[in-house]
């Protein structure tokens, strides 16, 4: 999940927004709220479910979301494009199914997790007296998968809705945070994806610290870059030109140099945190291993670090390519780099980013109305702290009962 680029929207889509974000507020004021809500502990039971990387176990939490859309009424499918990393398709028939789809997309991963770094384990799914439940994935995005079952469980049990004009899928994706490429990229390639026959998405977005939903068109694109230095290895007794170590450190300084011009402008009020390039180093490879560490009297020959870098939309690409190639590792300073350019497409000439599932959807080339939106949560994930979720028992229950769901049902989604 990264940082989403808010939407500049037409009358037309600002009325359906608002009736988006009307109708939870009225709809959390009618249920009290219960001590041991069921709703709540079925999203602590999801977070229990060890889908962290790099050994995500996708089978358990598969076989729970399974039994959770059968108990009220769903259809499922899984899919296995790779051994080992299921896409599970949950379906509510629509009375016209000639219609365009609606599909409501999460993913099952999560990144990793250091326990030791918790004040609670990461997978217990601890709900604290007041009110904050603690677990990885809890923002990106358990709460979203459960979210989307119990809005259908409360429009079926409690509002009377027995099907609804269109068909509407749930889809529950692998690999989200390491790309997606055997998850969402081969599901959307498959005639399975062809003959949902979607016209609508709604996708993660950005977790937001009030009750104010953000509404995204964008994500900014992510590049993993690795720059690579070598030179001649030296003993540790003379100082060398050109020594890899030498060349790495300069590159280093230069790219702090430029995230420190990027982040001041976030800083000093004059930019969002998604309308800046962002860079974060993100690992660093250098050393002649021994067999009690490293070699203290010897230069290495190679030496790399790799950043973690977030274009927004409005960036050329070119820009940051040439800054790599010719100030951040040259060939001249006996450089390399290599990068992974995870989101970037090109649709009717206009460069845009997404969120991981969003991007490869709109890849396909189909004409889609991608809409990215997250849950309002108190606590948004900070750096070097656990991931929770502080939510009224109630609005989680009703998330989507008044929200997307209602309203497409009830208006038979818009001109798709």
């Amino acid at each position: 999940m990264g940082d989403l680029c808010s939407l500049s929207i037409s009358i037309s889509i600002s009325t359906f927004l608002i009736l988006l974000l009307v109708f939870p507020v009225l709809s959390t004021q009618q249920q009290p709220e219960e001590e041991d809500n069921p709703v709540i502990n079925r999203f602590q039971t999801y977070l229990r479910f060890k889908t962290a990387h790099p050994n995500p176990n996708y089978t358990v939490p598969v076989s729970f979301l399974i039994s959770q859309a059968r108990s009220i009424g769903l259809h499922t499918r899984t899919l296995e494009f790779v051994p080992g990393k299921p896409v599970l398709i949950v379906t509510w028939p629509g009375s016209r199914p000639d219609l365009p789809s609606i599909l409501f997309n999460s993913h099952l991963d999560s990144v990793p997790a250091e326990p030791d770094k918790w004040i609670h384990p990461p997978f217990s799914g601890v709900r604290t007296a007041d009110g904050r439940i603690y677990g990885r994935g809890a923002q990106d995005d358990k709460c979203i998968g459960m979210q989307y079952l119990e809005a259908i469980r409360n429009l079926r049990e409690l509002w009377g809705y027995k099907e609804p004009t269109r068909t509407v899928h749930l889809s529950y994706v692998p690999e989200e945070e390491i790309g997606g490429l055997d998850g969402a990229a081969k599901f959307v390639a498959s005639k399975e994806f062809e003959e949902l026959n979607v016209g609508f998405v709604m996708d993660e977005g950005q977790a937001s610290p009030n009750d104010d939903f953000r509404v995204f068109y964008a994500d900014r694109s992510p590049w993993h870059v690795t720059i690579k230095a070598t030179g001649v290895p030296g003993h540790g007794c003379r100082m060398f030109d050109d020594s890899a170590m030498e060349n790495l450190m300069i590159s280093i300084e230069l790219i702090t140099q430029f995230r420190d011009s990027q982040f001041n402008l976030v800083k000093r009020g004059l930019a969002a945190h998604s309308q800046v390039i962002s860079v974060n180093p993100v690992f660093f490879d250098a050393g002649i291993l021994t067999s009690n560490g490293f070699a203290m009297n010897m230069q290495p020959s190679e030496a790399s670090a790799g950043f973690d870098i977030r274009l927004p939309p409005t960036v050329d690409p070119e820009l940051i390519r040439n800054r790599i190639a010719h100030e951040w590792a040259p060939a001249s300073r006996n450089m390399t780099f290599q990068y992974q350019l995870l989101v970037a497409l090109v649709i009717k000439t206009k460069l845009l980013s997404c969120c991981t599932e969003a991007s490869i959807l709109l890849l396909k080339g189909k004409e889609l109305t991608v809409i990215m939106l997250m849950c309002s949560c108190q606590h948004v994930l900070l750096p070097g702290k656990e991931e929770l979720v502080t939510l009224e028992l109630k609005f989680l229950e009703n998330y989507l009962q008044s929200l997307s769901l209602r309203f497409l049902i009830r208006t038979s989604a818009p001109t798709l």
